[in-house]
């Protein structure tokens, strides 16, 4: 076999400085044009001489860099891929809330594949969006395909889920049919864009030759909202913890990989999980009436939750804790997020969902209407995260219906008015370390008698 001839051509896959998922392509050499060309036509986008990045809307680019890479190397080009990069790529996630949970991980990203296909076509003046309507749920459209033989289409979904839900042989036809349906909401045009399309926007946008090629530095501590704060070390956390509060007992299990601090009346229960991924859950609390009960609420957080935030709980936790089996009504909810209400958070209802959401759109508290009124069922009721988007959190906490609206009060002021230090890079130079693979699953919560717990 003829060995492939080796092009004077180096490319360095990296991730991109300022966008989340998106990779950019550093190239060098005498003949870095063909790499430069075949990049392009696999639609990345030139940010800088010779830099190109790959921005999707379906945070797949870790996949079709990988997949690049492999093209260049057959063509007999160097490719070089950073350890974050490579981290990024060997990373198994999926989306949280996906609508199709029967899907495979290979068909979930067929779906986004064409999502984001519709969305190139658009991007690039191929698929003309008529006009565009919210049919309660999500976001449809009706476009015509700007070839010869050109279909109009009826599109359903937004960002990654945007999909094609039925064509007709001309424009007249498709506009008629969805004015039938959709003729209230009918706007004229394509809709705004999304958060998601606007970022993914933003990073095609020109980038600095500086940026793209050179770490960047270490930036000084800032003062940021605690949600946004850093990890810190949570192994510490636990220990200062215990060295402070003698009526907790620290046991270690045969593994180490897990340590459960257990208060002396063995009726509140601290697990920690060493060594997580960062969406991966990390820390369960759980409180019982007795040593023997069931459990009465049930608390979880993942590994990149704040140290900050992860400290007013366990402040909260020494101060005392309450296990009283009360009806999660409309007052438990109000004396659970009033301090979000009182600091300006955005409150909307959405079917089963309640959401506060801060006034940045990162962070957030989500109850659901519907668990809540079935306690023992395996989900979570409350939800607070902080992150991109609700469904792809940085961090996230989850508690079942009978968790204290005391200990929820508390993380809401918290996340309303408290401050915490961020060393740690931006988004884009750290990257994540694991997209949420699931909302952490509450423990199931059986109802027992009244109880407290104070001391």
């Amino acid at each position: 076999m003829t060995p492939t001839p080796l092009i004077d051509a180096h490319v360095r896959l990296d991730v991109h400085p300022t966008h989340s998922s998106a990779v950019t392509a550093t190239l060098t050499g005498t003949q870095a044009r063909i790499a430069h060309m075949g990049l392009e036509a696999a639609d990345w986008t030139v940010v800088a001489d010779n830099v190109l990045a790959l921005v999707r809307i379906d945070s797949e680019e870790p996949h079709w860099a990988q997949d690049a890479a492999k093209h260049l190397a057959a063509e007999g080009i160097t490719v070089e891929i950073t350890p974050r990069l490579q981290e990024a790529m060997d990373e198994e996630w999926t989306w949280a809330t996906y609508p199709m949970p029967w899907c495979t991980r290979g068909e979930i990203r067929e779906v986004s594949a064409e999502a984001q296909k519709i969305h190139d076509d658009i991007r690039h003046g191929q698929l003309l969006i008529h006009a565009h309507a919210h049919d309660g749920h999500t976001t449809v459209a009706v476009g015509t395909y700007l070839h010869r033989t050109g279909k109009s289409v009826y599109l359903h979904g937004e960002n990654h889920l945007r999909q094609v839900a039925d064509t007709f042989d001309s424009p007249a036809q498709a506009l008629l049919a969805f004015e039938k349906v959709h003729g209230a909401e009918m706007r004229p045009g394509p809709a705004p864009l999304t958060d998601t399309e606007r970022s993914a926007a933003e990073a095609r946008t020109p980038l600095a030759l500086t940026t793209a090629k050179a770490e960047p530095a270490s930036p000084k501590p800032k003062i940021v909202p605690v949600y946004l704060a850093d990890t810190g070390d949570h192994d510490t956390l636990l220990d200062e913890f215990l060295n402070t509060h003698g009526e907790f007992e620290k046991w270690r299990t045969w593994s180490d990989e897990t340590t459960h601090a257990i208060h002396e009346s063995q009726t509140l229960r601290i697990e920690r999980v060493h060594e997580t991924a960062a969406r991966e859950t990390a820390w369960t609390i759980a409180a019982y009436e007795t040593p023997v009960s069931d459990r009465i609420w049930v608390l979880t957080a993942t590994s990149a939750t704040p140290a900050p935030v992860l400290q007013e709980l366990l402040n909260h936790l020494a101060d005392g804790w309450d296990t009283a089996i009360t009806p999660v009504d409309e007052k438990t909810v109000t004396t659970a997020t009033q301090p979000l209400t009182d600091a300006g958070w955005k409150h909307t209802v959405d079917g089963r969902w309640i959401r506060w959401t801060s006034p940045a759109a990162d962070a957030g508290i989500r109850f659901d209407a519907f668990t809540a009124q079935h306690p023992t069922q395996n989900l979570a009721t409350w939800t607070i995260w902080a992150g991109p988007t609700p469904d792809r959190p940085t961090w996230t906490i989850t508690a079942s219906p009978h968790t204290p609206s005391s200990l929820l009060s508390d993380l809401s002021e918290t996340l309303a008015h408290d401050t915490g230090l961020r060393r740690s890079p931006t988004a884009g130079t750290g990257r994540r370390t694991s997209l949420v693979t699931s909302p952490p699953a509450i423990p199931a919560v059986t109802a027992g008698h009244a109880a407290s717990r104070s001391h």
